[in-house]
């Protein structure tokens, strides 16, 4: 295609509507493929508690159960060895998908995905869903591109399109389906991605919400606004959240990389089975650790029962036996499971302040709350998205400063210990173990031209230089600059400033490579 073609069908109003099209169209089959996946995950679950109380009287039944753990870790094991892109949660892989990294064999990351959610669940993994639909929902996505024929950069745009349509069925929250994957994934914003994600995760909540009902998967019945003469304590359950939220990640990463890299020398390809034998011994001790938490909502809703005590054992065994499940590699999510130890920090900071007498217990699910906000913000760092998740999970705007404050100070505050961000760690240690391929790796591609956006950061290296002035990657060139709302040519002498989002066309062969530069060229310092 050439770039006069590719240029014009980039400007063209007959693409919004394609891709507005499209997005529909992924939304719909991601909104099946997660519906499908919850009824499965549902069903496992409530089979594996209906059997707990017997594995608690019967002692051969218990011994059995132990003998089933230790089968489905080498089933799991087997199938992760089948289609290594589905160990973990999947969104480092949609992240690497997307931006070149990886290229995954979406028929066999979807079925064996699915399967591998099946038996953790059923087993009784500390693990969410919310990953895993993630990547399911990419992975569809990539599949209707495949379907029509799509070049490389629709390809990414539809791939995160069906993320967004993932997590938006995992959590019935669209909005923040839209701007998980705006925020963490695409890192890019330009209109078709906009109103195609926004399309995507619109259908794929309808779809799901359809067949599973309208509730949210975590609701919280607020009574009240906290009243500003409190948001000392907000600000004071930021920078809680902040430590409790670079705590979570630093435990993680050692967990993975410390923990189960030296048992995996010892037991090689077989390390998976320690977490599900684990999983049989938290059955018979705490069952309400097992699987993402929904156990341990339940208890949160039953407020005239809650125990500072109970309460804290209940965050600590979650967090060793999520760090335990995910650290192995097993294929499931950590989002839920954040969600439910931000939920058990909020409970802990609101029963302290509580009990100090200064805040009525009616306000409990507001802390609640904001603890879900502040763990989510300050672990994965998506600050706007933890805000619009509880704004989603709430159906009320009266919170919304007090979860921004929260959100905003929690984030600051893990910034400022210098742990990294969940994902970003996740990502980039895959790329460690996905260096950039040669550009003759791939086939040849008829010369084929891609579009890309790139928005000019602050104290980015390209800012306040002239076009000329700046060592562009080869084969690419900036076809237009919009500022403040008004489209420029760029010309040689044409001087760049922050946040101009710059339209620039490169050659399909070696797009990785030239992504990485240019990702390093605009991107802002801070």
């Amino acid at each position: 295609m050439s770039e006069r073609s590719v240029i014009e069908r980039h400007f063209s109003r007959r693409l919004q509507v394609t891709m507005v099209g499209e997005g529909l169209l992924i939304g719909a089959v991601v909104g099946v493929i997660i519906t499908l996946y919850r009824m499965g995950l549902s069903g496992a679950e409530g089979l594996l508690r209906r059997l707990v109380p017997l594995l608690r009287t019967n002692v051969a039944l218990c011994l059995g159960w132990f003998v089933i753990l230790v089968l489905a870790a080498i089933a799991v094991t087997r199938l992760v060895m089948t289609e290594p892109d589905t160990r973990g949660s999947g969104i480092p892989q949609i992240d690497a998908e997307v931006v070149g990294r990886l290229d995954m064999r979406w028929p066999r990351v979807i079925v064996c995905k699915f399967a591998e959610g099946l038996i953790c669940t059923i087993s009784g993994l500390s693990l969410g869903r919310e990953g895993p639909s993630v990547q399911l929902g990419g992975m569809a996505g990539k599949a209707v591109s495949r379907l029509f024929g799509k070049d490389r950069a629709e390809e990414h745009l539809l791939v995160t399109c069906g993320a967004a349509a993932g997590m938006s069925a995992a959590f019935h929250a669209p909005l923040t389906g839209v701007l998980f994957a705006l925020e963490e994934i695409h890192r890019e914003f330009n209109a078709p991605l906009i109103i195609s994600a926004m399309a995507a995760t619109a259908m794929a909540d309808f779809v799901t919400s359809h067949v599973l009902g309208v509730q949210p998967v975590l609701h919280f019945d607020l009574v009240d606004a906290l009243p500003h003469i409190d948001y000392a304590l907000v600000l004071l359950m930021g920078i809680v959240c902040g430590m409790v939220g670079a705590a979570h990640n630093r435990g993680m990463f050692m967990a993975q990389e410390t923990l189960f890299a030296r048992l995996r020398k010892c037991l090689g390809e077989h390390a998976l089975v320690v977490p599900f034998l684990v999983s049989g011994v938290v059955a018979l001790m705490v069952p309400e650790l097992l699987c993402g938490g929904d156990a341990i909502l339940a208890y949160l809703e039953a407020h005239r029962q809650l125990s500072v005590s109970v309460v804290l054992g209940l965050l600590v065994g979650k967090y060793l036996f999520t760090s335990l499940c995910f650290g192995s590699g097993a294929p499931g999510g950590t989002l839920l499971p954040l969600v439910i130890m931000g939920s058990l920090v909020g409970a802990l900071f609101g029963l302290g302040t509580i009990g100090a007498g200064g805040v009525p217990f009616s306000y409990l699910n507001n802390f609640i709350l904001l603890g879900v906000a502040g763990l989510f913000a300050a672990s994965v760092r998506a600050p706007v998205t933890a805000v619009v998740l509880c704004f989603e999970l709430t159906g009320s705007l009266e919170h919304l400063l007090a979860v921004t404050a929260v959100s905003l100070v929690a984030f600051v505050t893990a910034n400022l210990l210098k742990v990294d961000p969940f994902y970003e760690h996740l990502f980039n240690r895959l790329l460690e173990r996905h260096p950039l391929p040669d550009e003759g790796r791939y086939e040849p591609s008829e010369h084929k031209k891609l579009l890309h956006t790139h928005v000019v950061g602050v104290g980015s290296l390209v800012e306040g230089k002239t076009v000329a002035d700046v060592a562009w990657p080869h084969n690419t060139l900036v076809v237009t600059i919009e500022r403040a709302g008004q489209r420029v040519i760029p010309r040689g002498d044409t001087y760049l400033q922050a946040l101009d989002e710059l339209l620039v066309i490169m050659d399909a062969d070696g797009e990785p490579q030239t992504q990485e530069i240019l990702h390093e060229l605009c991107g802002g310092r801070t």
